[in-house]
């Protein structure tokens, strides 16, 4: 995938099965994304509608440190914000493939922390399957952001007192990949670097039936969430104008955090 910038994707295709593989590849930046990221994913999703040789996607992250841990922060203080409680630029609205009209099934293999932003692929993914080393955070009460898009996302995966827990207690806490598997957040917990492997076997399934049928199942699906999506959604540009910390704080608070300091739940 090109866009003019460093390619921060990797895909594989398997013609045969229709399976493609999305890799997140920037693992010195524990797959943060960063905009040419965001960019090539919705550019991705948006050329895919057409590839009918594709008919199942996987998602993961390059190295074994991180599936994704949201928005780079050197892209966050790069967007500017409109003046206005109401409206919101957020470059992560549309990594995902429901954002862009894509309705072939999204699997998520997660592999280390998956945080933050990452939750926008997460939400859109029909199922997460985890490696054992997983888990999963919302760090942005400690960093003085209000967790509006992500928290909202999450409680379509997960009862409320999970969801508000993860957003409230923030870096201090880290939800295992065996915990996700009981709150319904992960469907499978795999051996040690099987993730990949175990997603790609359902993928391959899930290629070989009936495009027209998946796709009909996947929209059903999503249509049994979206009308209280879309409704949640439309609150959070001004609780996040409202609630956020100024930028330079922000940036404060996330150069004064310090390793470890956490639990894993």
């Amino acid at each position: 995938m090109g866009t003019g910038a460093t390619v921060t994707l990797r895909t594989t295709t398997d013609r045969t099965t229709g399976v493609a593989l999305l890799t997140l590849d920037r693992p010195e930046r524990l797959n943060a994304i960063d905009l040419p990221m965001a960019d090539q994913l919705t550019k991705f999703w948006r050329e895919l509608r057409y590839d009918d040789s594709v008919r199942a996607v996987v998602v993961t992250g390059a190295g074994e440190r991180a599936f994704c841990t949201g928005l780079d922060r050197d892209a966050a203080t790069a967007v500017p914000q409109p003046n206005s409680p109401y409206a919101i630029e957020d470059p992560l609205l549309r990594i995902g493939p429901k954002s862009n009209d894509c309705w072939k099934p999204l699997i998520a293999a997660v592999n280390g922390m998956a945080c933050g932003g990452a939750f926008y692929l997460l939400g859109e993914s029909e199922f997460l399957v985890a490696d054992p080393s997983a888990t999963f955070f919302d760090p942005h009460t400690g960093y003085g952001m209000v967790s509006a898009f992500e928290s909202i996302l999450m409680a379509q995966r997960m009862p409320y007192g999970e969801v508000a827990r993860m957003a409230l207690l923030g870096t201090a806490e880290r939800m295992s990949a065996r915990r996700a598997r009981e709150v319904g957040l992960v469907s499978e917990v795999t051996e040690p670097g099987e993730a990949v492997a175990a997603a790609v076997r359902c993928a391959e399934i899930v290629a070989g039936y009936p495009t027209e049928a998946v796709q009909g199942t996947v929209r059903a699906c999503w249509a049994a969430w979206e009308a209280a999506r879309t409704h949640a959604l439309a609150q959070a540009p001004h609780l996040i104008s409202l609630g956020n910390l100024p930028a330079d704080r922000q940036s404060e608070l996330f150069a004064g955090r310090r390793p470890g300091g956490f639990r894993v739940r």
